[in-house]
């Protein structure tokens, strides 16, 4: 009886070698770039992260109201970093540019879209996504989010994942634009919360304002008392993230 025989097949040893080469000095970039990031952000607190769209030109109101926003955070003492790309990007960098604090830019390469903006003091460039994340969230005081794609949700949702699972210490998460958001904080508290996926207490977590200037108030108000910079157990968490 003639049995057939499955055949594996199997990459040669040299290429494999290879193959577990390259993983491993990728590693050594992936360190890299959190070491980069670590040393030239340190000094840079406190600071704001701004997101919104990458698809918005200048003249459009999201636009103008991230300048604003930008502009009035720089020049209260807030560092402003934002995704170094065009955009809500570019608004938010040319407003903090022009302010008296820095413009950061944590630019991400990109096949298609990102193009790194004139207005920044410090530019960083990322090719992992995760990293760059890392950064937005461990050096921001607040993060202030505007109107944008799926990019803008991913940052908006990790953040909130963090806070709510205590991997990161409370900060205020400010929605600007409240009716491009509100049928997506409905389907949190109609949805979600009610169907127990989220605490109720958890959509406290943010906060939906639009006026530029009663942004920056509130992010004084959360931390009137206590300081800017991160207490001791925030610290803790910060070096875990």
């Amino acid at each position: 009886m003639n049995q057939e025989k499955s055949h594996t097949h199997a990459v040669p040893l040299a290429a494999g070698a290879s193959l577990t080469a390259r993983e491993s000095w990728r590693m050594f970039g992936i360190m890299s770039e959190f070491v980069e990031g670590t040393e030239h952000l340190s000094a840079i607190r406190p600071a704001v992260s701004i997101f919104g769209s990458a698809r918005i030109a200048p003249g459009h109101p999201y636009y103008e109201q991230a300048e604003r926003v930008a502009r009035l955070l720089s020049d209260a003492g807030f560092s402003v970093i934002s995704g170094g790309g065009p955009g809500v990007m570019e608004a938010a960098s040319k407003g903090a540019f022009h302010g008296k604090s820095a413009s950061v830019g944590l630019n991400i390469q990109l096949p298609e879209e990102q193009h790194s903006n004139p207005y920044q003091d410090i530019s960083l460039t990322f090719r992992h996504f995760f990293a760059r994340k890392v950064m937005f969230i461990k050096f921001a005081a607040a993060y202030v989010v505007l109107p944008g794609g799926f990019g803008t949700l991913d940052e908006l949702t990790e953040a909130l994942t963090l806070i709510q699972t205590h991997k990161s210490g409370r900060f205020p998460m400010i929605l600007m634009n409240a009716a491009y958001w509100r049928g997506l904080l409905d389907w949190f508290r109609e949805r979600l919360a009610a169907e127990g996926m989220i605490a109720a207490e958890d959509l406290d977590l943010i906060q939906v304002i639009d006026e530029p200037e009663k942004v920056v108030d509130a992010i004084f108000k959360h931390y009137e008392g206590r300081g800017f910079g991160p207490l001791p157990h925030e610290h803790e968490l910060l070096l875990n993230l």
